[in-house]
């Protein structure tokens, strides 16, 4: 069964960092092996954006260029006007229910990415995360370590 895996920003962090510690490796097997068993892996617009803010911030050109890499790589999917739409009903229920998954004054880039999941309706879709507590409650979510091929 083919699955759709849509990464969240600490995936996509990991795959663009260029040390080689044990995470990262381990990280970028689990990208190959999953292309590799047929899966679809997905760039969200949001993700790109809050990895690539902070690579930028922090000078580190060679990470920009292996996030640009993983972005040709995989599949990209832009926010559009829907999406942004969508975000802002979720976010509102997100807290009529007591449940919000970031602070009254962010963007929060979770619910945004969230909108845009839905937004693929994919069957077996499921957003790899690090932070699996927020994404979770709205749609299916696992540790990207969890998600095997």
């Amino acid at each position: 069964m083919v699955k759709t895996i849509i990464l969240d920003a600490g995936p996509l962090g990991l795959l663009a960092d260029t040390r080689t510690i044990p995470v990262v490796v381990a990280c970028k097997q689990w990208a190959n092996d999953l292309l590799a068993a047929g899966h679809q892996l997905i760039v969200p617009e949001i993700a790109d954006y809050e990895v690539r803010r902070e690579l930028l911030r922090m000078r580190r050109t060679a990470s920009v260029a292996l996030l640009d890499q993983y972005v040709t790589r995989f599949v990209y999917h832009g926010i559009t006007t829907a999406i942004m739409r969508r975000a802002a009903e979720l976010w509102a229920i997100a807290r009529q229910i007591g449940q919000p998954t970031a602070g009254n004054n962010t963007i929060d880039g979770d619910i945004i990415l969230i909108a845009l999941a839905e937004s693929l309706a994919a069957p077996n879709a499921v957003i790899a995360t690090t932070n699996v507590g927020h994404i979770a409650r709205f749609f299916p979510a696992e540790l990207w370590s969890n998600i095997t091929p």
